[in-house]
């Protein structure tokens, strides 16, 4: 063994020592480190940092889309080997060929809702539940319906673990909507059907307005107004989502 080592080991010791008491005094020039942010520190400022570049920078201002976007946290929403980019602008698969929406998609379409606090809303295609926490957090009561089973009892449970229990939520087919609960002030569909589901305009109460992506390989985000006069449409933006899931439309 080199006899010089014990002696450069008390020496960087001595010196490593006097860095940190250096480090320590009032005054100092050297910086001192701070720690580094807790998790959920690094995810709210992850939060943050979407809303600001990917949201609010494409147009997105209704300023209870904004908060519930920067409160909820998505993370929670994505399997954790995708949770690396749960902030980032792209959905993400998150089981049974289905995904999670981009933020920007999620808050455009929350806000094309036009919601009020009072508002009762019915989502179609539940997935993850982030969709429905963000929901929840912008009116009194959500609906929503899934139909691929495992996804959604794990969203059943992950909202619950996360405090959402006024969320009812369903497995079955979205086409049919949720008539014992309608009407509805807003409907908010995930996923991507061939055509307008008929039950969904039937369960808008006058007033109200469905937002769903319509089409197959080529998609628009639809906003229908249900009013007095009839139903009143208009394309919002060329979307992609996963196809629809249901059988109703073959009865």
């Amino acid at each position: 063994m080199n006899s010089a080592l014990p002696a450069l080991l008390r020496i960087g010791f001595i010196l490593w020592s006097a860095m940190l008491l250096q480090c320590s005094q009032p005054g100092s020039s050297s910086q001192i480190i701070p720690r580094a942010s807790s998790d959920e520190d690094s995810q709210r400022q992850a939060r943050e940092h979407m809303v600001r570049e990917q949201i609010v920078n494409r147009g997105v201002r209704d300023a209870r889309v904004l908060a519930a976007m920067r409160k909820v946290p998505r993370h929670l929403f994505v399997p954790e080997e995708f949770r690396v980019g749960a902030y980032s602008d792209q959905p993400l698969p998150i089981g049974h060929r289905q995904t999670i929406s981009q933020p920007y998609i999620v808050a455009f379409m929350s806000e094309a809702m036009e919601l009020k606090p009072g508002d009762r809303v019915l989502e179609i295609g539940t997935g993850s539940g982030y969709q429905a926490a963000i929901l929840a957090e912008l009116v009194s009561e959500v609906y929503s319906i899934e139909i691929v089973e495992p996804l959604g009892k794990e969203a059943a449970a992950r909202l619950k673990d996360l405090g959402y229990e006024r969320i009812k939520l369903r497995i079955g087919d979205g086409y049919r909507g949720w008539a014992e609960a309608a009407p509805f002030d807003a409907i908010i569909v995930t996923a991507a059907p061939d055509h307008v589901p008929p039950a969904l305009i039937e369960q808008l109460r006058e007033g109200g307005r469905l937002v769903l992506p319509v089409g197959s390989f080529a998609q628009d985000l639809l906003r229908i107004r249900r009013t007095a006069k009839g139903v009143v449409q208009e394309n919002l933006l060329p979307v992609r989502f996963v196809p629809m899931v249901g059988e109703a439309e073959n009865d």
